[in-house]
């Protein structure tokens, strides 16, 4: 008997494991369990360590999927309302994001997109209510009534090789105003093709190289094209400071921003409405694929690096108004497809969330195209072993896309070799660029500054 009680007493305190008592909840130190998960699934972890110092976990051992690590995972990371992505190889425990899932996730959510719609009829009827839903999700049927009547501010035009380049601000909402550049053909001959240009989260905003490039190679290829500010960057900061771009109203005024500069370039004797184009990389190719599927007049589109069903954006300025929650949740693949049947091209990469684009998301909208018998009017150019930006070789692609649709000689763009040439492009520097001036003494009297003004104003106009 003595010998029994020994072992016993053994097997209780030397076992940590059976230490513990369900009344205790089976708690373990988060950082313990990471460490077990990374020994029985030969992997690595990446977090904050304040992130998961001091965190315990309730039922720890209970939720280890020894047969899944998804599953693992999600059951240990979402007490904490953590998430996880791969980075260079670990798995990178953050909080969780709204606007990010996982290729997995988007897979299963095209497939179930896939239920709702089998032919043309069936998809007309849900692309009504997403495009219907949008609009209101963005506050448009209080903000459009609200433009104001005052004149757009242009300042002296600049000569460059095939093209001009002039600054403008239009006031977007009472007192807010929107600046950016146009860029015209130096020589105009009947009517030309518009194409919008939004920005993206790139350092440098719309006065980087390779902006002014794409905006300038475009005019020399015969379009008026134009590019603006992100709201809360650029000549923006004159009126409002850099954290209201994180704001969840950013994404109705950049739309609304988008909007106005295309009302205003529709107003040129020279703009040819039946052309119009739009392309942005990044937050540039969010702005691309919302605007296209609820503005009408939007007849050509390529969204760059950034068409994904597992990732949404994930500033506020893409994403904070409800417009992914219409039709009981959509994705950016099923907002890119809304522009079926007319010229799309998704330019795409793998080194980021655009990678599983070949695979996934361009089957997807293959599919949407087919329903019009117009699959040869959507385009993927990957780029695999390329990253997050508008380079020079996913620029190249868009030249010949827009050159096709829009029936432009894409030779002047050219050398003697057949080459693209960007050399030709003058790059001007940043206060070149302002529509306010230098020092922003052009902002008009009446523009209004910081959160509560702009609330405030918001409130007055029904938002």
């Amino acid at each position: 008997m003595k010998k029994l009680l020994t072992a016993f007493l053994v097997l209780l305190f030397a076992a940590p494991l059976f230490a513990q008592t369900a009344d205790e909840g089976y708690s373990r130190p988060l950082a313990d369990v990471l460490q077990s998960i990374e020994k029985q699934f030969h992997i690595q972890f990446k977090y904050d360590k304040k992130m998961i110092d001091g965190k315990q976990l309730q039922g720890a051992d209970w939720r280890i999927r020894p047969w899944s690590l998804e599953k693992t995972l999600q059951a240990v990371l979402s007490p904490f309302d953590y998430t996880y992505v791969m980075d260079h190889g670990k798995y990178k425990v953050k909080a969780y994001e709204y606007a990010r899932t996982t290729d997995e996730e988007g897979k299963e959510f095209l497939d179930y997109l896939k239920t709702l719609y089998n032919d043309k009829d069936s998809w007309e009827k849900r692309k009504a209510e997403l495009k219907s839903c949008m609009r209101e999700a963005l506050r448009f049927p209080a903000l459009v009534p609200a433009k104001p009547d005052s004149k757009v501010i242009l300042t002296p035009k600049r000569k460059y090789d095939g093209y001009t380049v002039e600054n403008f601000a239009i006031e977007t909402l009472p007192s807010v105003y929107v600046c950016g550049s146009i860029y015209k053909p130096l020589k105009m001959k009947g009517k030309c093709p518009v194409m919008l240009n939004p920005n993206g989260h790139f350092g440098d905003g719309r006065y980087r190289a390779d902006q002014q490039k794409r905006c300038a190679m475009e005019a020399r290829m015969g379009i008026i094209a134009a590019d603006w500010d992100l709201f809360a960057w650029g000549e923006s900061l004159l009126q409002f400071d850099g954290t209201m771009h994180r704001i969840s109203a950013a994404q109705s005024i950049q739309t609304l921003n988008t909007t106005r500069v295309l009302d205003y370039l529709l107003t040129m004797k020279e703009a040819d409405p039946k052309r119009v184009g739009i392309t942005g990389g990044s937050g540039g190719g969010s702005m691309t694929m919302l605007v296209s599927a609820i503005d009408d007049r939007i007849t050509l589109s390529i969204p760059v690096v950034m068409l994904s069903s597992h990732f949404n954006g994930g500033c506020p300025c893409e994403s904070g108004m409800p417009t992914h929650l219409c039709g009981n949740r959509t994705n950016n693949a099923e907002v890119a497809a809304m522009f079926a049947p007319k010229p799309l091209l998704a330019i795409t990469d793998g080194g980021d969330w655009s990678s599983t684009v070949p695979t996934l998301e361009y089957p997807f909208l293959q599919r949407t195209y087919g329903f019009y018998g117009a699959e040869s009017q959507v385009e993927d150019t990957h780029f695999p072993a390329e990253g997050h930006d508008y380079g020079f070789s996913k620029r190249k692609a868009m030249y010949e896309f827009v050159a096709k649709h829009f029936g432009l000689n894409i030779n002047v763009l050219k050398d003697a070799s057949g080459a693209f040439d960007e050399s030709k492009v003058t790059i001007e520097k940043e206060p070149q660029m302002y529509a306010f001036g230098p020092k922003g003494e052009n902002l008009p009297a009446n523009a209004i500054k910081g959160k509560e003004a702009l609330m405030a104003m918001l409130k007055k106009v029904g938002f």
